[in-house]
């Protein structure tokens, strides 16, 4: 009876499912999902994020077949919404401005501020901005429809080009910030290095 009680006791391992795919439009990506939806959408730079404790993941493209059917109609421009459940996991906070990013209509944008209102913190533009950046599911919560103050493009985790082509792809409006090296082709934001979050 001891043994059968310790056995009852202890974690199951949760497997985690992941593939990597290479998008034409922003190029390669990781998916992850769990039992209970998408876990993680990364651009991918060839490393996988850290597994979670009692979590084993196993690379299998036919697990992620749903998840990359959708994205995949997304960058074609057929699909405006995503069905699928998603498995978010961080800080009540962080679950609370990744809610309101999913609120975010396609083809729409709105500022740190409207995000900080949104959830009831009107004056936690910077943890907004930090949950933006610590959002573990690109592209499908939304955080490149957030833009500064001033409505230009600010901080992405893929890049300020990339931030560029989705929302060129849903017809969302912005404002791209004057940058003194820019090419003759009037290219101004493939060279920013580094954006900094305007609240």
């Amino acid at each position: 009876m001891h043994c059968a009680a310790k056995l009852l006791h202890m974690r199951e391992l949760r497997t985690v499912y992941f593939a990597r795919i290479d998008s034409l439009v922003v190029g390669p990506l990781l998916l992850a999902a769990t039992a209970k939806g998408l876990r993680c959408l990364h651009f991918y730079k060839g490393t996988l994020p850290p597994a979670g404790k009692d979590e084993t993941w196993i690379e299998s493209p036919e697990h992620l077949r749903p998840y990359i059917s959708q994205l995949e109609s997304y960058f074609r421009g057929e699909l405006r919404s995503f069905t699928f459940e998603l498995d978010l996991v961080g800080t009540q906070f962080q679950r609370d401005c990744w809610q309101a990013l999913l609120r975010i209509p396609y083809g729409e944008t709105c500022s740190y501020a409207d995000i900080a209102s949104a959830i009831g913190r009107p004056n936690a533009c910077r943890a907004v901005g930090q949950a933006n950046h610590d959002n573990p599911i690109a592209i499908i919560v939304p955080c490149h429809r957030v833009l500064g103050a001033n409505g230009t493009l600010t901080g992405y985790g893929g890049g300020l080009s990339t931030k560029e082509k989705l929302l060129r792809l849903e017809g969302a409006k912005f404002r791209l910030k004057a940058n003194p090296s820019a090419n003759s082709q009037g290219d101004n934001t493939s060279d920013l290095p580094h954006a900094s979050f305007q609240y």
